[in-house]
């Protein structure tokens, strides 16, 4: 065999592996069409310490649909009930865990290369409305772990999210 041969033969190999693993080429907004759920979601802070805003065990689902179109809940599973049974009725403080206890968000997305791109048009935070968010992500079939560079949650700093493939 030549050296030619060897070095095609080697490529070939090495793209043959990759490929399946989605490495090759980046990712496709096609990639993520599906129901995510959360596994973790860590805030790390300026100062360097760790939180997690959404409990250890976030609940709620991220959906990606064919035409670029998204929604996201994300939720403490431990926010407490409202008394009078009534969204309308709550008091301060169970307004106040409801909002520092659940995130939504729903508009377009796309995907370049590993960035995921968000275009919030509709949220329980106003202040995403109309705003751009990128995350750099990692995906393999079953697996999509994210970095949000500057999450408006608990003063800053990085998060890291885990989420998986719902079936």
């Amino acid at each position: 065999m030549n050296r030619r041969n060897a070095l095609s033969i080697s490529a070939m190999t090495v793209l043959g592996l990759a490929l399946p693993l989605g490495y090759a080429f980046g990712q496709t907004a096609k990639d993520l069409v599906g129901t995510w759920s959360w596994v973790s979601v860590d805030l790390t802070r300026p100062d360097g310490t760790k939180y997690q805003p959404f409990s250890a065990n976030p609940k709620g689902f991220v959906i990606f649909d064919s035409n670029g179109r998204f929604a996201y809940l994300l939720s403490r599973p431990d926010r407490p009930k409202f008394a009078a049974n009534n969204r309308d009725q709550g008091t301060p403080e169970e307004n106040k865990a409801a909002v520092h206890g659940a995130l939504a968000y729903s508009g377009t997305y796309s995907v370049n290369d590993k960035t995921l791109i968000f275009n919030v048009e509709a949220s329980n935070y106003p202040n995403a409305e109309g705003q751009e968010q990128k995350r750099t992500i990692t995906l393999t079939a079953d697996e999509m772990r994210w970095t949000n560079p500057a999450p408006t949650v608990a003063g800053g700093g990085t998060a890291q999210t885990v989420l998986r493939r719902v079936k």
